[in-house]
C-alpha cells in the first residue's frame, strides 16, 4: 500500500509540468552578424519543437507585438504563410491566439510576455485542433533582439537535448563530502581533546572555547515541529519571511566564518597586541587586533555577498563558501551524544524529508510540493528571491538549455548537516575506542555513496530528490553494520564507549606513589579519563587560543599531581611528547 503511494506520488509529480524549455535562434536578414539564442517556454502539447538546429528551417518574423491577436481585426492584411507571429501577451487565452495565428498560415506563435513566464496552456480538445508551436519569449529578450540585429530578423524555434548528468554534480559531490568528513573530524578531534584536557586551567584572554551542545530527544522533537511550521509559513508568506531567512543565514554564516578561521589567524606572528583596558561589551575581554581584523573581514564578506546575492555569475561562490563555514561550525558546536539520539534525528527528519516531497502534492491547490515550491522559490513570487541555505554550483555543461531559468544544481545543508552529526559521532566514538577511525571512514564513505545515489535518481527521475531518503538509511545501516562487526553495538547505542569503558592497556602509566588515595578507592573510569590516549592525542589538532602557561612545561615522563576536595591528592595526566601540557 506504501509502495502504491509512493508510485502514485511520483506520477503526480512527473504530470505537474507540461512545459519544457526550448531555443529561439536569431540571425539578422542582412547578415554580417553572428547569430545568438534566447530562451523560450513551449508547451509540447501544442506542438512538438525539433530537437536539431541543422534540421530547421530559418523563417522570417512577423513583428505583430503592437497587438494582442484577440480578434480578426488583430490580424495584418497579409497572410502569415511561412512566417513565425509575434503577439503581445493579453486580454484573451492562448488557445484565441494561437487558432487566430494557425488559421492565418503562420508556422508558429510567440508571445511576449513583460511578467514570468508561464506554460501556455489549453485543454485537450484544443490540443487536437492545434497544430503549430507555441511558446513565451521575455520582453526583455525582444528588446535585445531589437537592439542588437534590428527588426528585420530570422528566427528558429527548437529544444535541444540536454545531458544527463552535468559536471557541476561532481563539484557539489567534493564540496558535500568533503565538508561533512572535515566537520566530523574537526568535531570528535575537538571534542575528544577537550574530554582530556579538562582538567587543565586557562582562565587567558585568549581562551575562545566554544561550548557544545548536547542534543536531547526533546530537542530533537521541538526542531522538527520548528521546521515543519517554518516550511508551511515559507510556503504562504514567502516573499516577507524570504527577508528574514536571509538576515539568519548572513549572522550565522559570518559567525562561522569567523570560527574557521580564527585557529589559522591566531597562529599568525603579527598584530598581537591587545585592545586597551576598558568597559565595552566584548572589548572589556581586550581582543587582540587580529581577531578584530577577522571579525571585520568575515562582516565584510557577508555584507558584500548580501548586497550582490542575485549576481548569478559570482555571487554563488561566496553563498558556497559562507554556506561550507556555517555547516562546519554547527557541525563543531552541535553534538549528538548517543548513536540513539542519532538514528532518532535522522529517521525523524527522513519522514519530515519524504512526506514535504512526495506526500504534499496531495494536500496543496496546486499540486506542487511544498519542499520543492520553497526551495526553488514560488513561481508568484514577486520579489524573486532565492533561499539561501544550499550549496549551488552553475551549470557547466555545454547545453543551449543553460540559458533558461533553470542555471543551477542545488543541495540544501540540511542534506550535509544531518548526517555529518553522525559522522561525527563515529568518530568521537572511534577515538575513545581506540577502533583506527573505522566507523568514521566508513560513515563518511557510505554518505558518498548515498550521494551518488541521490544523483542516479535526479538522472532517471528528472525531478528534484529528497537526499535524506538515500543518504540516511546508508549513513545508519553502515554504522549499525560496523557496530555489530565489531561486537560493540550495545556500547555504540548507548555511547557508553566513551572514556570510562575503555579497557586498561599497557600503555597506561602506574600512579605516582605520593597520592593519598590509592587506585582502588578512586572511581571507576576516572584515572582513565583523564588521561591522554598517546596514539590519538598525538593525532589531535591542536586547539587554537589555548596558549601553555609560563610554569607549564615539563619533561616528557613527569607526572605532577593537584588537590582536589581540599585535602585529597590525585595523579594527573602524564605529559605526552608532542603535544600541549
Amino acid at each position: 500500500m506504501a509502495a502504491a503511494r509512493l508510485a502514485a506520488a511520483l506520477l503526480l509529480l512527473a504530470a505537474q509540468v507540461a512545459c519544457e524549455f526550448g531555443l529561439l535562434r536569431v540571425v539578422s536578414q542582412n547578415g554580417g552578424i553572428r547569430g545568438k539564442d534566447y530562451c523560450i517556454l513551449y508547451n509540447p502539447q501544442w506542438a512538438h519543437l525539433p530537437r536539431d538546429l541543422s534540421k530547421v528551417s530559418l523563417l522570417k518574423l512577423r513583428d505583430l507585438s503592437s497587438t494582442q491577436l484577440c480578434s480578426y481585426l488583430d490580424l495584418p492584411v497579409e497572410d502569415l504563410t511561412n512566417q513565425i507571429a509575434l503577439v503581445a501577451r493579453g486580454n484573451c487565452t492562448f488557445y484565441e491566439k494561437v487558432r487566430l495565428a494557425q488559421g492565418s498560415g503562420a508556422h508558429a506563435l510567440l508571445i511576449v510576455s513583460k511578467e514570468k513566464l508561464v506554460p501556455p496552456g489549453g485543454n485537450k480538445t484544443q490540443y487536437e485542433e492545434i497544430s503549430i508551436p507555441v511558446a513565451l519569449l521575455s520582453h526583455r529578450d525582444l528588446r535585445d533582439i531589437f537592439r542588437r540585429f534590428g527588426r528585420a530578423v530570422m528566427v528558429a524555434l527548437y529544444a535541444p537535448g540536454e545531458p544527463a548528468m552535468d559536471y557541476n554534480m561532481v563539484i557539489i559531490f567534493v564540496m558535500a563530502v568533503g565538508t561533512v568528513a572535515l566537520g566530523g573530524y574537526w568535531a570528535g578531534s575537538r571534542d575528544v581533546k577537550k574530554r582530556y584536557m579538562k582538567h587543565k586551567r586557562d582562565d587567558g584572554p585568549e581562551k575562545q572555547e566554544d561550548e557544545a551542545v548536547d542534543v536531547t530527544p526533546v530537542m530533537i522533537c521541538v526542531f522538527v515541529v520548528m521546521c515543519c511550521v517554518m516550511l508551511v509559513l515559507l510556503y504562504y508568506f514567502y516573499d516577507h519571511l524570504v527577508y528574514v531567512i536571509i538576515g539568519i543565514f548572513c549572522l550565522a554564516s559570518s559567525t562561522g566564518l569567523y570560527s574557521c578561521l580564527a585557529p589559522c589567524v591566531r597562529k599568525l606572528p603579527f598584530c598581537t597586541c591587545r585592545v586597551p583596558d576598558n568597559n565595552l561589551p566584548y572589548f572589556h575581554k581586550r581582543p587582540q587586533a587580529r581577531m578584530l581584523l577577522l571579525a571585520l573581514f568575515c562582516v565584510t564578506v557577508t555584507v558584500v555577498w548580501g548586497i550582490f546575492r542575485n549576481e548569478d555569475q559570482w555571487a554563488w561562490v561566496l553563498q558556497d563558501i559562507l554556506g561550507i563555514a556555517f555547516c562546519l561550525y554547527m557541525l563543531k558546536t552541535i553534538r549528538l551524544p548517543t548513536f540513539k539520539a542519532c538514528t532518532l534525528l535522522l529517521l525523524v527528519l527522513f519522514i519530515y524529508d519524504v512526506f514535504f516531497v512526495f506526500i504534499t502534492p496531495f494536500l496543496t491547490k496546486s499540486g506542487n510540493s511544498i519542499m520543492v515550491e520553497v526551495a526553488t522559490g514560488p513561481s508568484n513570487s514577486s520579489t524573486h528571491e532565492k533561499l539561501p541555505m544550499v550549496l549551488k554550483v552553475p551549470r557547466l555543461n555545454t547545453s543551449p538549455l543553460s540559458l533558461c531559468d533553470r542555471p543551477f544544481s542545488l543541495l540544501g545543508f540540511g542534506d550535509i548537516l544531518v548526517p555529518g552529526l553522525l559522522v561525527a559521532y563515529c568518530h568521537r566514538f572511534d577515538i575513545q575506542v581506540q577502533s583506527s577511525r573505522i566507523y568514521f571512514v566508513a560513515c563518511t564513505i557510505a554518505y558518498g555513496l548515498g550521494l551518488l545515489v541521490t544523483f542516479v535518481a535526479l538522472v532517471l527521475m528528472q525531478r528534484g530528490q529528497p537526499a535524506l531518503l538515500y543518504l540516511v538509511p546508508c549513513t545508519l545501516m553502515t554504522s549499525c553494520t560496523v557496530a555489530l562487526w565489531r561486537r560493540e553495538l550495545g556500547a555504540f547505542w548507548t555511547g557508553s564507549g566513551f572514556a570510562k569503558d575503555v579497557p586498561q592497556t599497557s600503555w597506561a602509566p602506574a600512579p605516582p606513589t605520593d597520592s593519598d588515595a590509592p587506585l582502588s578507592q578512586q572511581p571507576a573510569g576516572e584515572d582513565l579519563a583523564k588521561r591522554p590516549l598517546p596514539t590519538e592525542e598525538a593525532a589531535l589538532p591542536e586547539e587554537a587560543g589555548v596558549a601553555d602557561s609560563a610554569g607549564d612545561h615539563h619533561s616528557p615522563m613527569a607526572s605532577t599531581s593537584s588537590p582536589t576536595n581540599g585535602d585529597q591528592v590525585q595523579p594527573s595526566s602524564v605529559v605526552q611528547p608532542g603535544t600541549s601540557a
